[in-house]
């Protein structure tokens, strides 16, 4: 999921739209709002966060202390002026990045993955048994072959991956994929997309490798 933190309600309404067109949730705040909300947000909450972006707001410059306190997820400011000034004010307060508009949506995706690559020090893959999940969007593989997924699946699939070991509950994996603030859309709707992502993998490694567990939840995991 990506905030968008911006006063301009036009603004906010403008990103979250772009972002769902990409297949991404995402959800505004203005700037006041916002600050409260990060300082006492749930854990899993915070943790469904991809990315922080940083519009205009008396607030603005900050926030990314305040943000950095419950993540590190990236922060990327956006800024309507060229100048020099703002651009250094902006990273001086502990933002990852500036772009400066108009950017395009996916523009905005590719530097927080580039961003989140390198703050965590990882390969852009990760090898799980013979299944190897990539987290710059592309599908996986097993045993070395294209393992195509609907996005909903995939993301599923590499947030468990992400998550290896750990058991996660269905709620996790719904912010997750859908966003906490994502009112249209039942929770529930979750379990079929594990149902049929749990389906297609038994059928290509012939076995479940996502263990399942009433009122715990869900993990991937090879022993």
């Amino acid at each position: 999921m990506i905030v968008v933190v911006d006063e301009r309600e036009l603004v906010k309404n403008g990103y979250t739209s772009l972002f769902g067109r990409e297949g991404v949730p995402s959800t505004g705040f203005d700037p006041k709002e916002f600050g409260e909300w990060v300082s006492t947000a749930a854990d899993t909450d915070i943790d469904a966060v991809e990315a922080f972006l940083i519009g205009q707001g008396d607030m603005a410059l900050n926030l990314p202390r305040a943000i950095r306190d419950r993540s590190m997820a990236p922060v990327i400011a956006v800024s309507d002026s060229h100048s020099l000034e703002t651009t250094l004010a902006f990273f001086d307060c502990g933002v990852d990045d500036v772009v400066r508009k108009p950017v395009h949506p996916r523009e905005i995706l590719a530097r927080a993955a580039a961003i989140r690559r390198r703050l965590r020090a990882l390969t852009n893959y990760t090898d799980i048994g013979q299944i190897r999940v990539f987290s710059d969007g592309r599908d996986p593989e097993i045993n070395g072959e294209i393992f195509a997924l609907p996005r909903r699946e995939r993301r599923i699939l590499e947030y468990l991956v992400a998550n290896r070991g750990r058991r996660v509950s269905k709620s996790q994996i719904f912010n997750a994929i859908y966003g906490i603030f994502d009112e249209d859309v039942e929770e529930n709707v979750v379990e079929s997309h594990i149902s049929k992502l749990r389906k297609k993998l038994r059928k290509r490694l012939s076995f479940d490798p996502i263990d399942s567990k009433r009122f715990l939840g869900y993990c991937i995991d090879w022993n």
